[in-house]
């Protein structure tokens, strides 16, 4: 027997025995399709018979809002029945939080609402609250945050605060009374996706194009990766979260069927490599060409390389020589685009002895950026080539080469790169900056990674870690975090350097201070 529902007064006008029985035609065979179209015909009878009687149901809908466990609601797993898999016409009980296709008479949602007693339900896409099995909408200001939670909104006022000194003391608190800051909460490791995480949370934390996602509306043709890398953005910005954590499994889900499994949640990766194919993915779904500042991806982190190249000439005298450019002899030249800047590590002591072995190598970043002055030479397949960065992009991705492989094994250099948080200056690096624009660059994201002592990449014990700026930050009181995967705490700055460093972000400075920052920490 089906469980005694609690009576709900409803118009006279909507009895039982005037609600029409005809059945919806479908093809043979095709049970699915009739639930689709049965549920369509449903839904627009009950929107018809509420004409007239909103403020008598809104009463009723009183009855059951107070079932409604906002512990139990969960909307950042992707939204697909949990009977059927579909993800059409999707809406969430707002009792057990489990997502259910439709609710029309043949529908789950309307088949649990009567055996499990859970009457209260929202459309995940518009966001109204229906009441079933009787199929009537609820307006109640007492909603709103689950719609909020469900699909956090932005205005230009609310983001601009977002970047201003004052947003890292705006604590907020979730339903257990845990504090979070929105903008550095923790994403879930679902299975193996750290490398994944840091990714995200690096690109989310560059102003440009965080606000731009804060303030999009993808409702129309945007492909379902933008859309849902946007609906990520605002849930992990969103200052009234009902768990201080967020999960990236709906956006990783899509990840993985644009890719076709390249980028898996079961399976480590290298951050780079799927920074590298995010960035290009974006640009093409903003609508971006190869033009210069085609979308917001080129217009935040492109910027234009010159390369010099000129056949190697061995000498005579002398073979462990390095070959050199000669100026005198043909040299071809090249312009060309980049997203990120590689920087190669010098190869770590071969012969160490015991006291040796204890010494981890260092190296200063600007031994490494010499590869761009424009007079270090590099040697590849028998050609000569140097670099110079002929315009900086706003915020420069720089990539540490840390591990190389060969046919065995993939080997990890430990070597310890020393670099500044703040003013660190790329101005020998470029021809001749743009008028007016600083050369001058401050950290705003660095991923380090951690794995068992050894020289060979283990990727069972890989660990990625994120240091972040906090927005506004800056001097003395400058803060930064510490985040991997669920734990998010204050870094202490003089420590950031101390990993095994393989992607940072740098920002522009506004204006140009005095270059004896360039050492500070």
């Amino acid at each position: 027997m089906l469980p005694t529902l609690m009576a709900t007064p409803r118009p006279s006008s909507s009895d039982d025995n005037d609600r029409p029985t005809k059945k919806a035609k479908v093809a043979p065979g095709a049970e699915n399709a009739s639930e689709l179209v049965e549920d369509q015909a449903e839904d627009d009878f009950d929107d018809e018979e509420m004409v007239g009687t909103g403020a008598t149901e809104v009463r009723a809908s009183d009855l059951y809002l107070d079932t409604i466990n906002r512990a139990a609601l969960d909307f950042d797993f992707e939204k697909v029945c949990s009977v059927s898999l579909s993800n059409i016409n999707i809406y969430g009980c707002l009792v057990c939080g489990k997502y259910f296709q439709g609710r029309g008479r043949k529908s789950y949602a309307y088949s649990h609402s009567i055996h499990e007693d859970h009457h209260v339900f929202i459309n995940l896409q518009t966001r109204q609250v229906y009441v079933l099995p009787d199929g009537y909408p609820v307006s109640d200001p007492s909603l709103e945050d689950i719609a909020f939670v469900l699909s956090p909104t932005f205005t230009p006022a609310t983001i601009a605060n977002l970047s201003s000194a004052t947003h890292p003391g705006k604590l907020s608190y979730d339903l257990n009374n845990e504090a979070y800051l929105p903008g550095y909460v923790g994403l879930n490791n679902i299975k193996k996706n750290d490398h994944l995480n840091v990714t995200i949370h690096s690109l989310l934390h560059i102003p440009p194009l965080r606000d731009h996602l804060l303030l999009s509306d993808f409702r129309g043709k945007e492909s379902e990766l933008l859309k849902r890398f946007a609906g990520l953005a605002k849930k992990i910005w969103n200052p009234r979260l009902f768990k201080s954590q967020v999960s990236p499994h709906e956006f990783l889900q899509e990840v993985n069927r644009a890719s076709a499994g390249k980028f898996r949640l079961e399976q480590q990766g290298d951050p780079v490599e799927f920074l590298g194919w995010l960035l290009n993915r974006l640009h093409k779904d903003f609508g971006g060409t190869k033009r210069k500042n085609s979308s917001i991806i080129f217009s935040t982190f492109q910027g234009e390389l010159r390369m010099e190249t000129q056949q190697v000439l061995r000498s005579d005298v002398g073979e462990d020589e390095k070959p050199r450019f000669d100026i005198g002899r043909e040299t071809s030249s090249s312009t060309s685009p980049f997203l990120f800047l590689a920087l190669d590590l010098p190869p770590p002591p071969l012969f160490q002895d015991a006291v040796e072995k204890n010494i981890i190598p260092q190296v200063n970043i600007h031994s490494i950026l010499a590869k761009f002055d424009g007079s270090s030479t590099q040697e590849s397949a028998g050609q000569l080539r140097r670099y110079k960065c002929q315009r900086l992009p706003p915020y420069i991705i720089t990539h540490i080469k840390r591990f190389t492989k060969n046919q065995f094994v993939e080997e990890k250099n430990p070597t310890i790169v020393n670099f500044p948080l703040r003013g660190l200056d790329f101005g020998d690096y470029v021809d001749t900056p743009s008028s007016g624009e600083s050369t001058v660059y401050d950290l705003i994201a660095n991923v380090t990674h951690e794995s068992v002592a050894g020289t060979t990449r283990d990727k069972e014990s890989t660990v990625w870690k994120l240091h972040l700026r906090a927005s506004g930050g800056g001097g003395e009181n400058e803060k930064w975090f510490l985040i991997q995967d669920l734990i998010v705490e204050e870094a202490r700055k003089e420590m950031i350097f101390l990993g095994e460093t393989i992607l940072q972000i740098w920002e522009r400075r506004v204006s140009e201070p005095s270059k004896s920052m360039d050492v500070d920490r």
